[in-house]
């Protein structure tokens, strides 16, 4: 995510954030370089723009290490959003006009999706790390921070829940005060094979749990994040909870399903329906791409930014 990896952040499954970007460089180095592939710039492939598009840090952050570089990616796409950017990468956004859709925050050394809103003994640090990145948003002009509500660690959903309002409630009017949102993440618990593709004990693993938080705390400052991978797997019909969820969405995420690979035939997601219907409900913010490499990510890339590119 935001910092460099731990040997501490193993998940449930006995899996760090280590392995996973070793994993993923391995890939980077078969592959030949994606550094090299990206000085052949036949971009932007944006034309449309009435979708805008982010890519999201961590993912491509293994073939891309250096900043510089893959800001330039971003913008050779025609995508003005690099998020979920570790802050030292937010003077460099700032100063090639990029935006950063939605912040990270650092809950070190634990991932920052393990532990948060559900549980009270991890508010302190949560609601501090939050304000952390609120503070950033507003100091770079950035709008929106990412939340979760963390693992069940023997909470039951309706006690996580309860938790959860209580918890936004003490940090959303401060995030209102700086004119950020902070959008809730729903994470699935169902992908086992891998850290990142599913998160067995996350609590906010369907999206009417985390929409329920969201209503019972009553700000306009804090939404829903709509990952279409992560909703595909838990709850389907995405069409249909977009327009039923069209004020709630505060942003959204992309990855094919199944494999959270490329926007590609191999999966069973269509996405130039799901761009219309963004179209369709007035939604403004940014699709950001959080799809995890499995051939040539540059390649993977122009694919997935011209295919939402309606």
């Amino acid at each position: 995510m935001n910092r460099e990896p731990s040997p501490r952040d193993a998940r449930p499954d006995g899996t760090s954030r280590r392995d996973l970007l070793k994993a993923a460089g391995a890939v980077a180095a078969g592959l030949g370089g994606a550094t090299r592939i990206a000085k052949a710039r036949t971009m932007p492939l944006i034309k449309n723009g009435r979708i805008k598009q982010s890519l999201v840090h961590w993912c491509y952050e293994p073939y891309w290490k250096d900043y510089d570089a893959f800001i330039q990616v971003a913008k050779d796409l025609g995508c003005t959003s690099v998020e979920l950017a570790p802050p030292a990468m937010y003077p460099k956004l700032k100063a090639a006009g990029l935006d950063n859709a939605i912040a990270q925050i650092d809950m070190s050394p634990d991932p920052p999706f393990l532990r948060g809103f559900n549980n009270p003994k991890d508010w302190d640090k949560v609601i501090a790390a939050t304000k952390t990145a609120i503070d950033a948003c507003a100091e770079y002009g950035f709008k929106r921070v990412i939340g979760f509500t963390g693992y069940s660690e023997g909470l039951t959903p309706e006690q996580g829940a309860d938790n959860c309002v209580e918890g936004f409630k003490k940090v959303v009017g401060y995030a209102e005060q700086k004119g950020v949102t902070i959008c809730l993440e729903m994470l699935n618990t169902r992908a086992a094979d891998h850290p990142m593709k599913g998160h067995p004990g996350y609590q906010g693993d369907h999206t009417d749990y985390c929409v329920d938080i969201i209503k019972r705390v009553g700000s306009p400052n804090l939404k829903l994040l709509f990952d279409f991978y992560h909703v595909q797997i838990m709850d389907g019909d995405l069409i249909r909870r977009l327009h039923e969820l069209k004020e709630l969405v505060g942003h959204i995420h992309t990855a094919g399903n199944p494999g959270r690979a490329e926007l590609d035939e191999k999966q069973e997601i269509y996405f130039p329906p799901l761009m219309h219907a963004l179209l369709d409900i007035g939604y403004d913010g940014y699709v950001g791409h959080e799809f995890i490499p499995t051939r040539d990510p540059l390649e993977g890339l122009k694919q997935a930014v011209t295919l939402c590119d309606v």
